[in-house]
């Protein structure tokens, strides 16, 4: 017999082959088991995948402020459009609209509202810079005011027999959380004067936003055959726009409105640097659920360790019967219904959008999620008034049917 011998079963059979040495078992190769090849291709293909993956998400990253002010840029025209078309209206009316084309009136809104800002900051900014200044030099009196507190506390804890290792654990809670309040403000002033120049960008980007909408519509809508696609399609561009208008048109009410209420609250309460916090709560107003959260730390905290502490307790209760009036009555009849999301959707949006993007993400996460719902209820129109799940379960049915 030779020492290796080959044997080939017949088609009908398992084909194997069955090597012979001398003194060892035999071996059976399955031909149908994938090769080190295949395997050595699968394993860089998925390598690359990863690789490519993890590319993009650094792309992604680094464009996020790009983005950002590309979003800001956006909602900045949907501000300023009402004015432009304000401005163009009498000479739509009459013969002379050659007088004022649109860029023009761009331009002269531009000038108004610069003209406008100019006027408030320059009867504002002084008795705010005043205040700021003020409540820099006396910062590092609060921070002494704040260890007096713990102190206290701890005598506290001593008379009512508290457990050590819990003191230490309500100390460390309350240290951790004002190192994050602290750090979080100040955070948030760095990274406003670091890219305070950016901030150019956005008239830019808004003056072409305005000049050119109606070519961006056109372009979308070419995408699309003509017919029934193609109304729809321009239905869902109006129903975002009008989305987005009464998002912004609310966000600035809103602002205003909680700066001018915060401010006059404070002043009458007796608060130090009222000015100055109620210009904090209209900013922080834009960024939805942690900018009023954050706003009602900064000033209790603020005015807990004051001269008169029990100020805080004024403005705690201030901040919320404010806060409870401003998210259930006024600010539903400021967006008259362009925005149809419950509360409980708006916070998981806010969350999910710090998680995923920080600040910015915080900031067009409602936007986001509400042009979503504006493109699902487009879809449920379009086919019908059956939800997308429904068609696909109807689907998975008439397919069985026909099996069976």
């Amino acid at each position: 017999m030779p020492e290796n011998e080959i044997n080939s079963e017949s088609p009908q059979t398992k084909t194997s082959i069955r090597i012979r040495q001398p003194n060892a078992r035999r071996v059976y190769l399955d031909p149908s088991s994938p090769s080190i090849r295949s395997i050595a291709r699968v394993v860089l293909v998925t390598l690359l995948i990863v690789f490519i993956a993890n590319r993009i998400e650094n792309i992604i990253g680094a464009l996020t402020f790009l983005a950002f002010l590309v979003v800001i840029s956006i909602f900045f025209s949907y501000l300023i459009d009402p004015l432009v078309r304000l401005i163009r209206r009498p000479f739509e009316t009459t013969k002379y609209e050659t007088l004022m084309p649109r860029s023009v009136a761009i331009i002269v809104t531009y000038v108004l509202v610069g003209i406008g800002l100019g006027a408030v900051i320059a009867s504002v900014a002084p008795k705010a810079i005043e205040q700021g200044k003020e409540f820099g030099a006396n910062f590092p009196a609060y921070a002494t005011g704040i260890q007096q507190g713990f102190s206290e506390l701890n005598r506290r804890f001593d008379r009512l027999r508290v457990p050590e290792d819990v003191q230490a654990k309500i100390n460390e809670q309350a240290l951790a959380m004002g190192e994050r309040v602290t750090a979080g403000f100040g955070n948030f002033i760095i990274s406003a004067v670091t890219y305070l120049p950016w901030l150019i960008i956005i008239p830019i980007f808004s003056f072409f936003f305005l000049k050119d909408v109606n070519g961006f519509r056109l372009v979308v809508l070419r995408m699309f055959p003509a017919g029934r696609w193609r109304s729809r399609a321009d239905a869902v561009l109006q129903d975002v726009n009008d989305t987005l208008a009464a998002y912004i048109r609310a966000q600035l009410i809103s602002c205003l409105l909680i700066g001018v209420l915060c401010t006059v609250a404070f002043y009458l309460i007796g608060l130090k640097y009222a000015l100055l916090l109620g210009i904090l709560a209209a900013i922080f107003e834009f960024v939805p659920l942690l900018g009023p959260l954050t706003t009602a730390i900064i000033v209790v905290l603020t005015s807990a360790f004051s001269t008169e502490p029990w100020n805080a307790v004024y403005v705690a209760i201030f901040l919320i019967v404010l806060r409870i009036a401003q998210d259930y009555f006024i600010y539903p009849r400021i967006v008259r219904g362009g925005i149809e999301l419950h509360p409980v959707v708006i916070i998981l949006s806010v969350l999910a959008g710090e998680q995923a993007a920080g600040i910015p993400g915080v900031f067009i996460s409602i936007p986001i999620v509400a042009i979503a719902t504006v493109f699902y209820r487009h879809i449920v129109e379009h086919q019908g008034g059956r939800g997308v799940f429904a068609r696909l379960i109807e689907s998975e049915e008439k397919t069985v049917e026909e099996q069976v």
